[in-house]
Order: structure tokens, then C-alpha cells, then sequence
């Protein structure tokens, strides 16, 4: 299961929060695959990659809930926590930055430590997108639901296509292969192509 974190409405779409969304979107357009289904509190659907099934979700809880979703899918499908990989954004990376990592705490992020609570374990992995910080003194909570700077926007375009392969490699080859690939990686360093 591939879970894309977010709030769910228009005044929320395209904010930096919403990160986990946009990548499951453009994954679910790659795939020919639409997120019509409603269950587990969700916008969600199952596909294939290649010759695998994988279930794309976002969960529809808002963020600091979650993990209600995520269990309700997990649990229905018997899925084991190193089986399910959660996109969400990162303030402490900087944009342009993503990285993979195997399992850890919720480093301030609502919405993971929402999947912790309600999966009963941190042990899932994850793909964390970079946000980078305020540039202007605005209030943490003000910036994470805002849109990002204008000089941003072409390399989070970059950074959700790769996260997208970030998600395929994992379900194709595991954890391990993803964070070799994607963790040395700096997309802000690389020449944007119009």
C-alpha cells in the first residue's frame, strides 16, 4: 500500500501539506488508475504495477487523522507495516530534498505519528518530501498549508515525478533499493528543463 498524506479540499490542494497527495495523483495518472473508491475513510484504489497489485490511498481524515485510515485499509487487507509506505512532507529537508528512510518517530509531523498511533508501530517506511522552512517569519502552521514560492514550483514538479518512481521501485524492489537511488539525490542542484 502506497499512502499519500494530506488534507482533503479545494483550499488545501497544491499547499505544501499536501505533498503525499499530488505524488499519489500523478502515480495513480501514470498507472491509468483513478481513486474513485471511498472505503476506509479514503480516496483510494487497487492496480497494477507491472505484474504486482498495489493500493493507492489517501487518506480522507485530515491530516492528524490519518492513521485511522491507514489501519482500517491495512487491517482489511491483512497488510504488514513494512508493506506500507507513507509520502508526507518534511520541514527539516530542504526543497529539492527527498529521502527514503526504513522506520522512525514522527519528527513533529501530525499526520505520521497519526499512522504510528493507529498502526500500533513506527516500523513502516517512508518517503519524506523536503518543504524547507519559512523564508518570511510565517507561522509554521501558515506555511505548511500554503502554496509553494514561485521558484519552488518547477523543482517540486521534478521532485513529485521522482517521488513517483521513489514509490514504484519500492513496490518492484523493496526499501533498500529506494534509498540507495534516491537518498544522495538534490533536485534543487539540477538544471530545470522548461
Amino acid at each position: 500500500m502506497i499512502v499519500g498524506l494530506g488534507n482533503f479540499g479545494p483550499e488545501y490542494k497544491a499547499t505544501r501539506h499536501n505533498i503525499g497527495f499530488e505524488v499519489i495523483d500523478l502515480m495513480s495518472r501514470r498507472l491509468g488508475a483513478r481513486l474513485t473508491s471511498r472505503r476506509f475513510q479514503s480516496k483510494n484504489v487497487i492496480t497494477l504495477l507491472v505484474d504486482k497489485k498495489v493500493m493507492l490511498l489517501c487518506p480522507l481524515t485530515f491530516m492528524n487523522q490519518s492513521g485511522k485510515s491507514v489501519r482500517a485499509c491495512a487491517d482489511y487487507y491483512g497488510l504488514e507495516s513494512a508493506n506500507i509506505l507513507v509520502i508526507h512532507d518534511d520541514l527539516d529537508l530542504p526543497v529539492g530534498k527527498m529521502r527514503v528512510i526504513r522506520n522512525g518517530g514522527a519528527g513533529g509531523h501530525r499526520g505520521v505519528l497519526s499512522v504510528i498511533q493507529h498502526l500500533g508501530t513506527a516500523q513502516f517506511p517512508r518517503v519524506k518530501i523536503g518543504i524547507g522552512r519559512p523564508r518570511y517569519a510565517e507561522a509554521v502552521d501558515d506555511y505548511v498549508l500554503s502554496p509553494f514560492y514561485s521558484d519552488e514550483k518547477s523543482i517540486m514538479e521534478m521532485v513529485i515525478s521522482v517521488a513517483v518512481e521513489a514509490c514504484e521501485l519500492f513496490v518492484l524492489q523493496g526499501v533498500e533499493s529506494v534509498m540507495n537511488r534516491i537518498n544522495c539525490q538534490n533536485l534543487a542542484n539540477k538544471e530545470v528543463k522548461d
